[in-house]
C-alpha cells in the first residue's frame, strides 16, 4: 500500500519522460526550417482552447502537491479558498491587459518590449534581468520541487529524475522553441486534467473521513494568518505573473482577443479547481487521520502520508501526473528564457544557437541551487517581493494621462520599494539584520507575526512613493535647468511617439495630434 516497487516506479517515471522527448522532437522535426521569429514567439496563431490547456499547464508545477496541503494545514479552509482564488484569477489580467499592450506594440511578444518602447533601454533592461532573475528562481524551484516529490513518492534520489527532466526539455526546446513547448504543453495540460479527475474520485472513493476530528482541528475556523492571507497572496501572485514571459508568450500567441478571453477564462477556473482539490488532501489527510496537525509538522507531506494509505497503483497514477506537471513547467520557463533573452539582451541579432548554448550553461547551477534550495516557498516569496514593488509603478504608464511618467520613475521607485521593506524590517523587529533577512523573507510567511504582512505592505507603497518622489526630483531637476540655460522645459510635454501611437489606438486622436516633443521610446528613461 501506498508506494510502487523500485522497479515499477521507475518504469513509471522515465517511461513517462521518454514519451514527451518522442513526442517532442518528433514535433520538432516536422516544424524544422521554421524561421527565426517563430522559433521565438506565435504571435496572433493559438485559438481559445490550445491556450487554455497551455495557461493551465504553465500555471502549475509539481510544487503545489507540498505548498497546497501545507497552506491548508496551516490556514484551513480560509487560508485555502484564498490561496486558490489568489492563484487562478490573476491569470485574467493577461486577457485585460493583453489587448492594450498588443495594441501599443503589435510586434512583440514579451511585456519588456512594451517597456522599451514606453520607458527606454534603462528600464527596459531592468525589467529584463527581474524577468530573468524570476524565470531562473521559478526553474530552481520547478526542479526542486520534482526531486523532493520524487523522493516522498518513491524513495528514489531525485538527483537523477532532475538531470532527465533538463536533458529531454533542453533538447526538444532547443529543436523547436516556442511552438513546441505550445503544443507539448497541449498533451501535458490535458494529461494533467484527465489524471487529477481519476486521482480525485479515488482519493475520494478510497478515504474515510473520521468526523471527530474535523472540530478539534481547528481548520474550519478563520484564523489571523488566513485574514493576513486575504491580502498578501493577489498582491503577490498578481504582480509576479508580470514577470513570467510564459504568460506574456501565450497572450500575445492568441488569435483575437476573443481566443484570448475565453481561453485565460477558461485556464482560471481549470486551475482553481485543481488547486482547491490539490489544497484539500491537506484537510482530507488531517481529518482522516493520515497527517496528526499536533505534531507541530508544517503540513508540507501531508499529501503523501495521504497517498500511502492508497492503494500503489494511486501512487503510479499521480507519478505521471508529477511528470506531467513537471515537464510542461519547466520547458515552459526554457522556452519563455530563449525568447527572453534573444529579445531584450540581444534585439534578435545574436544566433539562436548562441541563445540556446547560454539556456544550456544556465541549467547547470538552476541543478545545483535546486538540490539546495531549503523550501519552495521562499523561493517564490523572493521573486513576489521584488515584483509586488516594481510592477505598480510599472502598469502606471499604461494610462494616457500618465504621460509624464518616465524610465527613471520605474527603475528608482522598484528598487524604492526593496528600501521601504528593509526600513519597515529593520524598525518592526528593531535591528538591521532582520530588516535584510525580510527581504528575502527567510522567515516565510507562517510566523505569526507581522513581518511578511508589513513587507508586502511596504513593497508596494514604498515603490509608489519612492517613484513619485523620483518623478518630482527629476521635473524639478529639468525645471531648474530649463530656467538656468534658458532653454525649453520639456518635462511635462507629450511625447512624438505617444502621440503617433494614440492616433493609432484611436482614429479620432488623428485631427487632434499636435507633436510637442521629440521624445522617442529609446529617449524615455529621464
Amino acid at each position: 500500500m501506498g508506494q510502487p516497487s523500485f522497479q515499477a516506479s521507475n518504469a513509471i517515471i522515465y517511461l513517462t519522460y521518454g514519451a514527451f522527448l518522442v513526442l517532442g522532437t518528433a514535433i520538432a522535426w516536422r516544424m524544422r526550417g521554421q524561421s527565426k521569429g517563430d522559433f521565438l514567439a506565435g504571435n496572433r496563431t493559438q485559438s481559445a482552447f490550445p491556450l487554455a490547456l497551455n495557461f493551465i499547464a504553465s500555471a502549475l508545477g509539481s510544487g503545489i502537491l507540498f505548498s497546497y496541503p501545507q497552506l491548508a494545514v496551516l490556514a484551513g479552509v480560509q487560508g485555502l479558498v484564498i490561496y486558490s482564488l489568489a492563484s487562478a484569477l490573476p491569470l485574467l489580467i493577461f486577457a485585460a491587459l493583453g489587448p492594450i499592450i498588443r495594441r501599443k506594440c503589435p510586434e512583440g511578444f514579451v511585456l519588456t518590449e512594451w517597456t522599451r518602447q514606453r520607458y527606454g533601454i534603462v528600464a527596459a533592461l531592468y525589467l529584463s534581468f527581474m524577468t530573468l532573475v524570476t524565470l531562473f528562481l521559478y526553474m530552481v524551484a520547478e526542479l526542486s520541487a520534482v526531486g523532493q516529490v520524487i523522493t516522498a513518492l518513491t524513495s528514489l534520489d531525485g538527483l537523477p529524475v532532475i538531470i532527465v527532466e533538463c536533458v529531454v526539455t533542453t533538447v526538444y526546446t532547443s529543436l523547436g522553441g516556442f511552438k513546441i513547448s505550445f503544443l507539448t504543453d497541449n498533451v501535458q495540460g490535458a494529461m494533467v486534467l484527465g489524471l487529477i479527475l481519476i486521482a480525485t474520485i479515488t482519493i475520494g472513493v478510497k478515504t474515510k473521513i473520521d468526523t471527530s476530528l474535523i472540530e478539534p482541528s481547528g481548520l474550519t475556523h478563520p484564523s489571523l494568518l488566513g485574514w493576513q492571507l486575504l491580502y498578501i497572496l493577489p498582491v503577490a501572485v498578481l504582480t509576479n505573473d508580470f514577470f513570467l514571459s510564459n504568460f506574456w508568450l501565450r497572450t500575445f500567441a492568441s488569435k483575437t482577443d476573443r481566443d484570448l478571453w475565453i481561453g485565460v477564462g477558461s485556464a482560471s477556473v481549470a486551475v482553481l479547481v485543481i488547486l482547491t482539490l490539490v489544497g484539500s488532501t491537506g484537510l482530507i489527510a488531517a481529518w482522516s487521520g493520515a497527517f496528526d496537525p499536533s505534531t507541530g509538522d508544517d503540513g508540507s507531506v501531508a499529501f503523501f502520508l495521504l497517498l500511502e494509505t492508497l492503494p500503489n497503483w494511486v501512487v503510479g497514477v499521480v507519478l505521471v501526473m508529477v511528470v506531467a506537471l513537471s515537464t510542461a513547467a519547466f520547458d515552459s520557463l526554457q522556452s519563455a528564457m530563449v525568447s527572453t533573452a534573444s529579445n531584450d539582451l540581444f534585439r534578435n541579432r545574436l544566433g539562436i544557437w548562441w541563445i540556446r548554448g547560454a539556456v544550456v550553461l544556465v541549467i547547470i547551477p538552476t541543478v545545483v541551487l535546486a538540490l539546495k534550495a531549503p523550501s519552495i516557498l521562499q523561493i517564490y516569496l523572493i521573486s513576489d517581493l521584488v515584483s509586488a514593488a516594481t510592477i505598480p509603478v510599472l502598469v502606471i504608464g499604461l494610462w494616457r494621462r500618465a504621460y509624464w511618467w518616465r524610465g527613471f520613475d520605474v527603475v528608482c521607485g522598484g528598487l524604492g520599494g526593496i528600501l521601504a521593506v528593509f526600513i519597515f524590517g529593520t524598525i518592526y523587529y528593531g535591528n538591521a539584520k532582520a530588516g535584510a533577512e525580510l527581504i528575502l523573507l527567510e522567515a516565510g510567511l507562517y510566523e505569526g507575526d507581522w513581518g511578511a504582512f508589513g513587507a508586502f505592505v511596504a513593497a508596494p507603497v514604498g515603490g509608489l512613493v519612492a517613484g513619485f518622489l523620483a518623478c518630482g526630483l527629476r521635473i524639478g531637476f529639468l525645471w531648474v535647468r530649463a530656467r538656468v540655460t534658458g532653454g525649453r522645459f520639456e518635462a511635462l510635454d507629450r511625447p512624438a511617439y505617444l502621440l503617433e501611437q494614440e492616433a493609432e489606438e484611436d482614429e479620432g486622436l488623428a485631427e487632434r495630434v499636435v507633436v510637442q516633443g521629440t521624445g522617442k521610446g529609446d529617449g524615455m528613461f529621464f
